[in-house]
């Protein structure tokens, strides 16, 4: 059986190659650029495609002799292209995806989307029928790309829509390493009261849940949140965290409010100069925007049951960026 996972040298999609080619997929991993130790995915045996889902004939190559699709591409985090370019590759690019594989008669097409179209959870824990209020263009435009897949599953594509949480965990040196730097140091400086919901999820519960709607008759037509089995308030993560790196922190409190006008103000003026500044309403967003989900659906439907706790999870993404010079 062969595989097409679009942003497939990323973070998610390497992880996903990897267990793909381990349970003897045949796997095209296309991305638009070359990404952490991408030699890697070339020596597992990964047909290594370089080129954008944007591009019409790239994803038709991509796609030829395609049982499964796994699509994860997305413009993502990306501060110095206009927000078109999220339009184009989130929503067009999915779009051009999905019809190349239904034109290729494809078994199943899985969307990775993000919790993020839930925006902050009201009256947390939040499941799939939670407000749809995302917060920015890139969970605005990967839920608009949401009602294309519907669309293709009522022309006869069966599809299954993933909505991660804060995906985190060996392999990334992005997204959680802001985190254990701050941790490593002994201080993380704590804007706001520290009691927001966070909802992490570890990578390999992730790919887990992204095999499973690969099968036979599981989610069809239907979206998922997938996360670990806990959520926990920001400041007991960044106490996890000391634990899982043996460090002592202190965490001193500052009010949020003039961080989220400095995020603002830095956004915009660095943007022309296409440089990601130090701090913008994303990662500020981290302090005031409650996160914590249900997994009932994917449980009970997928068969969905997170194997790697925090605890453990923190310990071994530490290990990991201790090994890689990070930390």
């Amino acid at each position: 059986m062969k595989v097409l996972v679009t942003g497939g040298t990323g973070f998610t999609g390497k992880a996903l190659v990897r267990r793909l080619l381990d349970e003897g997929y045949e796997v095209v991993a296309l991305d638009y650029k070359e990404g952490l130790k991408t030699e890697e995915l070339r020596a597992w045996g990964a047909d290594v495609r370089i080129g954008s889902v944007t591009d019409k004939d790239v994803v038709a190559e991509c796609m030829k002799g395609v049982d499964y699709v796994q699509h994860l591409a997305a413009a993502f985090r990306e501060l110095d292209v206009p927000n078109e370019y999220y339009e184009e590759v989130n929503v067009g690019g999915t779009r051009l995806t999905l019809e190349a594989a239904h034109k290729e008669g494809v078994k199943k097409f899985v969307y990775c989307s993000t919790c993020g179209v839930h925006g902050n959870i009201d009256n947390p824990p939040g499941g799939e029928d939670a407000p749809i209020q995302p917060a920015d263009y890139y969970q605005r435009t990967k839920y608009e790309a949401e009602p294309v897949v519907r669309e293709y599953f009522e022309k006869g594509l069966k599809t299954v829509i993933l909505r991660p949480a804060a995906i985190y965990g060996p392999g990334d040196p992005e997204r959680f390493f802001m985190i254990f730097k701050r941790v490593a140091s002994g201080r993380f400086p704590m804007f706001g009261n520290g009691r927001t919901y966070y909802h992490p999820l570890y990578i390999d519960n992730l790919i887990d849940a992204c095999m499973l709607a690969m099968q036979e008759g599981k989610g069809d037509g239907n979206a998922y949140l997938i996360a670990d089995e806990e959520y926990l308030e920001i400041e007991e993560l960044v106490k996890r965290t000391a634990k899982a790196l043996g460090v002592d922190v202190k965490i001193p409190h500052y009010p949020v409010w003039p961080v989220v006008v400095l995020g603002h103000i830095c956004e915009k003026a660095f943007k022309p100069f296409h440089i990601v500044p130090p701090i913008f309403p994303r990662r500020v967003d981290w302090y005031r925007q409650n996160r914590a989900f249900k997994i009932d659906n994917a449980k009970h439907d997928l068969g969905y049951q997170p194997k790697i706790g925090i605890d453990e999870g923190l310990r071994r993404t530490g290990e990991w960026y201790k090994a890689e010079g990070y930390l």
